[in-house]
């Protein structure tokens, strides 16, 4: 799923990949996915497109968003990108194929569910604004002080998990990062918020600064693909693929749970339950 680290390392990877290009075909979907979401009807994506150079794309929050003469063309969640050379053989199932005129193409694909969405600017969407305007973690603005905030504005009994990653309220951070950023910071995602001393705030906010650093550098967690399909380099600590490895940083056996919706992964002796 996309998360702010991939979401950047797409953004990077798409400037690096599409500069000079320009748009001769979108294509409809192959394949009708019932979760895959569209600002228009798909087909409009191609009037809309067509003909129009790539201007470059930016990463913020959840979204990959693409400029194309004006025309914006954003995914977020679970949509997978791959770039395709002309010698490549097209996959048969697509939600979105851009085909540009020197005969490379851009595939959009859904696994579980996700959104690739076409507008002209200032969209109306509850998600997307949030992106645009909440404080980044990477930001300069993301200070002690303002993760200080964030925990005293939510209701007293707010976990961790709830915290850092429901409702946006720090954007691009989910369950998925989630799980190394509190392993980092030697944290549990069910302990609450309102009890963290001010030495377990500063560790948390380094914690989110530098592993969200450390992953979009790496272009992303190895549970995710780039744009050529090969995995992101950042090896990540807890997740399912590790689990029977135990603890990476002291051996002992992790914890897999079911809280909030997904699940997390827990080192009783490194994140205590305090």
């Amino acid at each position: 799923m996309l998360e702010l680290p991939e979401v950047l390392a797409r953004a990077r990877e798409l400037n690096e990949a599409l500069a000079g290009k320009t748009v001769a075909e979108a294509l409809p979907p192959s394949a009708p996915h019932k979760f895959c979401w569209f600002s228009l009807p798909p087909e409009e994506y191609a009037a809309r497109l067509k003909g129009r150079g790539f201007d470059g794309a930016e990463g913020f929050g959840i979204f990959v968003e693409m400029n194309f003469g004006g025309e914006r063309l954003c995914v977020n969640d679970g949509v997978t990108l791959r770039l395709l050379p002309p010698e490549e053989k097209r996959p048969a199932k697509y939600q979105l194929m851009l085909v540009f005129a020197d005969g490379w193409a851009l595939a959009f694909t859904v696994s579980m569910y996700g959104g690739i969405y076409l507008h002209g600017g200032n969209w109306d969407n509850e998600y997307y604004r949030a992106s645009r305007e909440r404080v980044s973690p990477l930001s300069e603005a993301f200070t002690p002080e303002y993760l200080a905030s964030l925990a005293r504005s939510a209701k007293p009994s707010t976990s961790l998990k709830a915290l850092l990653a429901t409702e946006q309220r720090i954007p691009g951070l989910g369950n998925g990062v989630l799980q190394d950023i509190l392993l980092r910071a030697g944290l549990h995602p069910r302990r609450r918020a309102d009890s963290l001393t001010g030495e377990e705030l500063d560790r948390l906010r380094s914690s989110i600064r530098g592993t969200l650093n450390e992953m979009a550098e790496k272009g992303g967690r190895d549970t995710e693909r780039r744009l050529c399909g090969r995995p992101g380099d950042y090896q990540t600590l807890m997740c399912k693929n590790t689990l029977a490895a135990g603890c990476p940083l002291c051996g002992h056996p992790v914890a897999r749970e079911t809280y909030l919706g997904g699940a997390v992964y827990v080192c009783p002796r490194c994140q205590p339950m305090k």
